[in-house]
């Protein structure tokens, strides 16, 4: 075992490193763990086997990291900033976000009747797409001090996205989980999935929230986030190993709520500094569930994947560009927003990855087939349209003037 975890430990410095290079030459450094992930994963290299990827401990370590990284959206669902927005980014950000899950929906529906494919893993693919991963287009918006109508706009919208996202994504995976166990969840359980995650985390948080209004340093602080995730992990743990036996709960969403509940409890500048201090937590949490994610990808898979990856490329920047131009243009927003805004929602990684093991873990119970199709699209897509998505991004604010 010890051996093992050493393994592991290396393999994610060398992700580590990766990422680093990737960030060399402007891109971002998630690239530079899912492709680490694949090569030292069992079908290349085989530095991080099977019996590691299979094995408790790694198991359980996987779904800490997931609850933890549930802090990176949790954090940003501050009522006071949302209720603040107003109706116009609430419109584009619904047009933008569902008319992209419809449309990739409808066109990957075409696709599987034609194919013989189950039809709902259509709106798996929908409910994926939609989600818009905001640090690279914030990263531009830091690197070239970006100002104007775009970048006022893109900010907020960012977290209504991850609202939109969540709601959607774990209603489809909660549909998709009762029809792969051939009814064993039944109808009244699709909304425990969905709603006991949140009121775990949630009543974990306000404890949390009483705690950290309460203490003041790094170190105290950090102690009341990591035995809050401990403890909520457990708690689901128990959940699902105990009491709900047929279904299973999504730890990152419990953690998403977990830290929601903490975040509208603290100010904002206690909680700018709770988040400072979590942030190298959640940097290597997110490493770890990158690099879990890519590890057991099989390349001749992600080849045979090429047709679908194209065409979710393609329908998710139709969905997403023409989705916020038409929302924009309904509520009278400022032509730039109308015209560039679309450009700067089409990076996809990170949130995107990890929804990604998600379903595919309720898909390999029973469609192991399904979850190889969703896997290899996904990842490869994940690559290819995050390279040009940055690119996307950056040329939006340039042609909207605002760098």
């Amino acid at each position: 075992m010890l051996k093992n975890i050493v393994c592991w430990i290396v393999v994610l410095l060398i992700a580590f490193l990766a990422g680093k290079a990737v960030s060399k030459i402007k891109l971002p450094a998630i690239l530079g763990w899912l492709i680490a992930g694949m090569l030292l994963g069992p079908n290349a290299i085989g530095l991080l086997p099977k019996e590691v990827l299979g094995a408790s401990w790694y198991k359980l370590i996987i779904t800490w990291m997931q609850c933890a990284f549930g802090l990176m959206l949790g954090t940003e669902l501050v009522w006071n900033r949302i209720k603040n927005y107003g109706k116009a980014l609430v419109v584009t950000t619904l047009t933008q976000s569902l008319g992209t899950f419809a449309f990739v929906s409808m066109v990957f529906g075409i696709i599987f009747q034609c194919t013989g494919i189950p039809v709902y893993l259509a709106f798996v693919f929908g409910g994926i797409a939609l989600v818009t991963a905001p640090a690279p287009a914030l990263s531009i918006v830091s690197e070239f001090h970006t100002k104007g109508p775009v970048t006022d706009t893109l900010l907020p919208m960012a977290v209504l996205d991850d609202i939109v996202g969540i709601a959607v994504f774990f209603t489809v995976n909660s549909f998709v989980a009762r029809t792969v166990s051939g009814g064993a969840v039944s109808l009244i359980m699709i909304p425990v999935m969905i709603l006991l995650p949140v009121l775990v985390g949630a009543v974990i948080g306000l404890i949390a929230g009483i705690l950290l209004k309460r203490t003041s340093g790094k170190k105290a602080s950090l102690a009341v986030l990591i035995m809050g995730i401990t403890v909520t992990v457990a708690v689901g743990y128990w959940l699902n190993t105990k009491v709900f036996t047929g279904i299973t709960l999504n730890y990152m969403l419990m953690g998403v709520a977990f830290s929601a509940a903490f975040s509208n409890m603290l100010s904002e500048e206690k909680l700018e500094k709770v988040t400072d201090y979590f942030h190298p937590v959640l940097g290597i949490c997110l490493l770890g569930a990158i690099v879990d994610l890519g590890a057991p990808l099989d390349y001749n898979l992600i080849m045979g994947a090429g047709f679908y990856t194209f065409i979710y490329i393609a329908a998710r920047a139709c969905g997403k560009y023409f989705g916020a131009r038409c929302g924009a243009k309904l509520m009278k927003m400022p032509k730039t927003v109308q015209k560039y805004l679309g450009f700067t929602l089409l990076p996809h990684s990170g949130v995107s990855l990890v929804f990604t093991g998600i379903v595919c873990s309720v898909l390999q119970a029973g469609k192991p087939e399904l979850a190889v199709i969703v896997k290899g699209t996904i990842a490869a897509a994940a690559v290819i349209n995050e390279i040009i998505a940055v690119i996307a991004a950056k040329k939006g604010f340039e042609m909207a003037g605002e760098i």
